[in-house]
């Protein structure tokens, strides 16, 4: 059985403020305040995990330790068949010590450009943790392809190379409320809510 979460305010262990807003708009509706670790100035600890849940836990666990209340972290990433599934956990890496995605993106490209093979996904671990260290995790997925050019305004990361199957429209290109409804951040999302909000 899940720990239920009954608080009302909770960190959400990132600093990439794509991420931020979109995890705060998934939560809007359960009237939970949420607050960045960028603006609270907590540090960002070192991901060294070897899976995007091990990565989730040690962001999560670190924030409410430090900041004394619960946290949610996120660990997403892309994963590329013909990469063998890279960039993977190392997602943000690839983007550079500026977190140039663009950078990542032709990269993937350059790699890809001439395969057959452009199937990807992208993975989405969620941890939840309270300052006694409990934790609880979750992971999602969604599947398609990678397309070139980059295409799209309206997202963020690797999100303008990325159409999910059965849509013509890459993730940048969605309004956020249809992505919101079937992303890798929404399929974790909605395991975490049933798991730890719905009483």
């Amino acid at each position: 059985m899940a720990r239920h979460f009954n608080g009302d305010k909770l960190i959400i262990a990132s600093h990439n403020k794509g991420k931020v807003r979109e995890i705060g708009e998934l939560l809007a509706p359960f009237g939970v305040q949420t607050i960045s670790a960028g603006d609270l100035d907590l540090p960002e600890p070192v991901e060294d995990g070897d899976s995007f849940i091990a990565n989730a836990e040690i962001k999560a666990l670190a924030a409410a330790t430090a900041a004394g209340i619960p946290a949610l972290s996120d660990d997403s990433g892309l994963e590329v068949a013909a990469l063998d599934g890279a960039p993977g956990i190392y997602s943000a890496r690839w983007a550079g010590p500026t977190k140039d995605f663009n950078v990542a993106m032709k990269a993937i490209n350059e790699k890809i450009a001439d395969l057959a093979d452009k199937t990807a996904n992208f993975t989405c671990a969620l941890t939840l943790a309270w300052p006694d260290g409990h934790m609880e995790s979750f992971e999602g997925k969604v599947f398609g392809e990678i397309t070139w050019p980059m295409r799209g305004e309206k997202g963020f990361g690797y999100d303008p190379v990325f159409i999910p199957n059965g849509y013509t429209k890459t993730f940048a290109e969605m309004d956020p409320a249809d992505k919101h409804t079937m992303s890798h951040r929404a399929d974790a999302f909605k395991q975490l809510i049933n798991a730890c909000f719905n009483s």
